[in-house]
């Protein structure tokens, strides 16, 4: 088995070859119906089935914070969130971007994972634990919160209902 080691713990070694979403998206499609995008997908491969994908590699000006005028069905976002510069700021401008009952779907790295903190990896602006997420989502009137448990890729499922 293929381990990494990072500050004396031991993590699977797939966590270092990207496409987290491969874990998420056979959860994601019982949720995501009709239309709506895959914000951060990297790969078209990786991207969720019958999403729109944004994406800074399509270099269409669309990205996390630029998205098109529509409201969507659902917003699925995998380790992603990470990266923006205010997570708060673009986790509502998501939300807005949500038709009343519309799904978000979010795929998170845990804090428990210590290569992915901020500190010790420079791509990564912010670390959420599941807590932070589920309070941010009831502080902005989401309903039918579900928040998953840390699963071995060290990420969480957040899904909830604007």
């Amino acid at each position: 088995m293929d381990l990494l080691t990072f500050q004396n713990d031991q993590y699977p070694s797939f966590q270092a070859m990207g496409n987290a979403a491969q874990f998420a998206i056979p959860y994601a499609k019982y949720y995501c119906k009709g239309t709506g995008y895959d914000i951060g997908f990297c790969k078209e491969e990786w991207k969720l089935p019958n999403a729109v994908g944004i994406d800074y590699s399509l270099q269409n000006g669309y990205h996390a914070d630029n998205l098109p005028d529509d409201q969507v069905d659902y917003i699925f976002s995998s380790h992603c969130l990470e990266h923006v510069d205010h997570w708060t700021k673009t986790l509502e401008y998501w939300i807005s971007k949500l038709k009343k009952g519309g799904i978000l779907f979010l795929y998170l790295p845990d804090f428990s994972q210590k290569y992915w903190r901020p500190w010790n990896n420079r791509k990564h602006n912010h670390c959420f634990t599941q807590e932070i997420v589920y309070n941010f989502l009831v502080d902005h009137n989401m309903s039918n919160i579900f928040k998953s448990g840390i699963d071995l890729n060290n990420s969480f499922m957040i899904v909830c209902q604007k």
